[in-house]
């Protein structure tokens, strides 16, 4: 076999040109604003349905890259999610990647009221990070605890919904974004049992790397 596509930024461009005619050809080619987020997901798990799933409220993308661009941190439920999102973009732009799944007075929060870590998570970054991007890929609980906290008037800039599995996952997203429409807060949701931490942090990274004007990979330093 020959291999015609041998260097990262190569490779990548190809993909995308790729996925770009496939959408095309499905008839699911993304509108201009939303292109970078559906590309970038579908990229990270060669699944077009995405195309179909992702639900963005109005402006969500450019208001996640407004807030990004003011150094917003990205505040991840699973240390899996928070890898996978760009240090580069955010060390440029000024802003960081968290995540307290792993911390002690999480988990010990956690044990004493009886709930989940990440439950506790969302309490610690609500209280500790007003208008944060809070992105995440595997917890439905900490996703409906956040729904809560909105409406209880916390706002962050941007919530990135892409809970994975069977058990309150489907519901989770959907009473996310009616709690988040009603309260006028961006979202950007992937619709029913499919996502993951690799798609979150997708998210992310088609967020950063709009913001640093990175897309291309060359902007990357990526040949």
């Amino acid at each position: 076999m020959m291999v015609q596509h041998k260097t990262p930024g190569d490779i990548e461009r190809t993909s995308m040109g790729i996925i770009l005619e496939e959408l095309a050809g499905l008839g699911l080619t993304p509108p201009p604003e939303h292109q970078a987020v559906v590309c970038r997901v579908v990229h990270a798990t060669a699944d077009f349905d995405y195309a179909r799933n992702l639900v963005f409220t109005p402006d969500a993308v450019q208001k996640g890259i407004d807030a990004l661009l003011a150094g917003a941190p990205v505040i991840t439920d699973t240390n899996m999610a928070k890898a996978g999102v760009s240090r580069p973009c955010l060390q440029k732009l000024g802003g960081e990647a968290l995540c307290f799944m792993a911390d002690a007075e999480v988990a010990a929060v956690a044990r004493e009221k009886g709930t989940t870590r990440a439950v506790a998570a969302v309490d610690k970054a609500a209280a500790q990070h007003p208008g944060a991007v809070l992105a995440f890929g595997n917890a439905p609980t900490g996703l409906l605890r956040l729904a809560d906290w909105i409406e209880q008037g916390y706002r962050p800039a941007l919530v990135i919904g892409a809970p994975v599995g069977f058990v309150n996952v489907v519901e989770s997203k959907e009473h996310a974004l009616e709690v988040c429409r009603r309260a006028g807060v961006p979202a950007i949701l992937a619709m029913g049992r499919k996502g993951g931490s690799g798609v979150a942090a997708a998210i992310c990274n088609a967020l950063l790397y709009t913001a640093c004007g990175t897309l291309d990979p060359a902007a990357r330093g990526w040949n």
